[in-house]
């Protein structure tokens, strides 16, 4: 059937009609005519906070989805005070609500027509929960307070955690738990990574980390690199793990000079931790010092690589044509990377 349209002159609108219209601004909660409740992020209002025993809740705004009444706005010009909350159970805890509450006639049959903050108790347990509204109500969730028993201290502390966020249509929605009825290129933020949905599932789009190198220590007869005399100049032996695309990675550089002895099964003193060995053996050829090799026909001009395995036991092993003392006078590890799983 028509319908009033929004902003056209000469057309009066219900407040059903304005609600169903109004909620093309907000972030759809995944029906055809439904709204996501919550915050603006990063708005300070509607904070809930205690003085004693008192509630406060600052001013600000919310938007209240309610399946099939559209979307409900409701602004707070000042502080709000629900009252004092309920004086702690001798022995057993306690889990508050303060929330925000619209009330229509039309929908709850209250007899107002309002929006107003609503302190609830909780029911004292030895696990205890946080309260649900009863009945028909429009509302969400702004703070809970938990309140420690007598036995405990009977202290109270507020968590925002329940409160929700909002955005607009095409917003970056900042949560913890996966926007629910996804569409194809929605993004969230879940606070340590951005997702976007492709479809099928949630890809996550990892911010680039500044990871720091560690400096192994070496076996007998090795020097790391000091960027001048040892290594050739390729700086110290050190490596680093990142995470690539979800799967983590090894990554080395600098060099070292070998000094006496022959050449040992690990060029490092001890195995690398379980965390930092390939599932598989990781095997490259590495530039090295163009020194010849015993029983090879011009070896010094031809012969300026060596074969470095990265072994599951965590050992560095250097693989050559000869193993002698001479066979190399610095060995470079820069540029190495190899998948851990």
């Amino acid at each position: 059937m028509p319908v009033d349209v929004w902003a056209i002159d000469g057309l009066s609108l219900s407040g059903l009609e304005t609600r169903l219209a109004e909620a093309v601004t907000v972030m759809t909660d995944g029906t055809a005519l439904g709204s996501r409740s919550g915050v603006r992020p990063g708005d300070p209002g509607l904070t809930v906070t205690l003085a004693g025993s008192a509630i406060s809740c600052s001013p600000g705004v919310a938007t209240i989805g309610y399946s099939g009444q559209g979307v409900y706005r409701a602004a707070f010009p000042t502080t709000v005070s629900p009252g004092n909350y309920t004086a702690a159970h001798a022995t057993l805890n306690r889990i508050d609500l303060v929330y925000l509450r619209v009330w229509d006639t039309t929908v709850d049959a209250s007899g107002l027509s309002k929006g107003d903050i609503v302190y609830l108790a909780g029911t004292p347990a030895a696990s205890p929960v946080a309260p649900t509204p009863s009945g028909t109500q429009i509302w969400i969730p702004l703070a809970t307070i938990s309140v420690l028993s007598v036995s405990n201290g009977s202290t109270a502390s507020v968590s925002t955690a329940v409160r929700p966020n909002t955005v607009a249509p095409g917003g970056i929605l900042p949560t913890a738990t996966a926007p629910s009825s996804p569409y194809t290129g929605q993004y969230y933020d879940n606070g340590t990574d951005l997702l976007r949905w492709n479809g099928t599932s949630w890809d996550t789009y990892q911010k680039a980390n500044s990871v720091a190198w560690t400096s192994p220590s070496l076996g007998t007869g090795y020097t790391t690199g000091n960027g001048t005399t040892n290594g050739n100049a390729n700086g110290p032996v050190r490596y680093r793990t990142y995470t690539d695309r979800g799967t983590p990675y090894m990554e080395w550089d600098g060099a070292m000079s070998r000094t006496s002895g022959a050449q040992i099964t690990n060029v490092l003193s001890a195995a690398l931790a379980a965390n930092l060995r390939p599932v598989y053996r990781a095997s490259f050829v590495q530039a090295r010092s163009a020194v010849g090799i015993s029983g090879v026909s011009n070896s010094t001009n031809v012969v300026h690589s060596v074969k470095v395995d990265f072994n599951t036991d965590g050992t560095v092993a250097l693989v050559a044509q000869d193993a002698g003392s001479s066979e190399a006078a610095w060995i470079s590890l820069r540029g190495i990377r190899y998948p851990l799983s």
